[in-house]
């Protein structure tokens, strides 16, 4: 028998986002309609709409495992970007893709990055087939950002990181928003940044234990 997906998308709508301070009616209306198993293995599919983050990718020699995150801090961090419907969007670890359908429901265009080349190709099989036309996928190194297609009013990153670098910030829009959860395990918090007057500043917001995206380790530092 086949899962009832739209059923299951219903209650996590109502079950995990609702519950957890997501007021925004128009992203819980997206959320409502993505599919989200479509961003899965065929085997994780039944899981698709559980509270946990699903494995994308496992690890292997060339880095960590990537995760699609779980909805409930997905959906904050999202809402904490205030997306207009003409916002253009910066996607940073775009995975497989389900965050740039989602912001694609949200804004006006969006650049979807992506440095896992076989990602890459899954999130731009993904969006394809859902018929989604205002997403580029980009390939390349997640710190750096897609400088060629900036200004962002909104940029999101789709995992834990130690520290936002200025190249992203660089690329904020006046007025321009950036999303991220920075620092590591239950010390992790979201943090809103905004570009005002030319200088981008950032507050804490809430508590977020995320996976973390690779590429924005800090660099050890050596004493001696």
């Amino acid at each position: 028998m086949s899962a009832d997906f739209a059923k299951q998308r219903a209650m996590m709508v109502d079950g995990q986002l609702r519950t957890t301070d997501v007021t925004d009616n128009v992203l819980l209306s997206v959320m409502g309609i993505v599919p989200r198993e479509l961003f899965v293995a065929e085997v994780h599919r039944p899981l698709a709409y559980i509270d946990e983050d699903l494995e994308i990718t496992p690890a292997d020699d060339r880095g960590q495992a990537r995760y699609l995150m779980e909805p409930s801090p997905f959906a904050r961090l999202v809402q904490l970007a205030n997306v207009r419907g003409t916002d253009r969007i910066l996607d940073v670890g775009c995975g497989t893709g389900y965050s740039a359908a989602v912001f694609s429901r949200l804004g006006s265009a969006v650049v979807a990055l992506e440095s896992d080349a076989e990602l890459a190709g899954r999130a731009r099989s993904n969006l394809s087939i859902l018929g989604v036309a205002n997403v580029s996928v980009v390939e390349g190194p997640l710190r750096e950002g897609c400088a060629k297609d900036a200004p962002y009013d909104v940029i999101f990153l789709g995992g834990a990181v130690e520290d936002v670098p200025d190249t992203l910030c660089a690329q904020l829009a006046e007025g321009g928003r950036l999303v991220a959860v920075v620092g590591q395990g239950n010390a992790a918090a979201a943090r809103l940044y905004v570009k005002e007057q030319g200088d981008v500043s950032g507050r804490r917001v809430f508590n977020a234990a995320i996976k973390p995206l690779p590429g924005f380790e800090k660099e050890a530092v050596f004493e001696f």
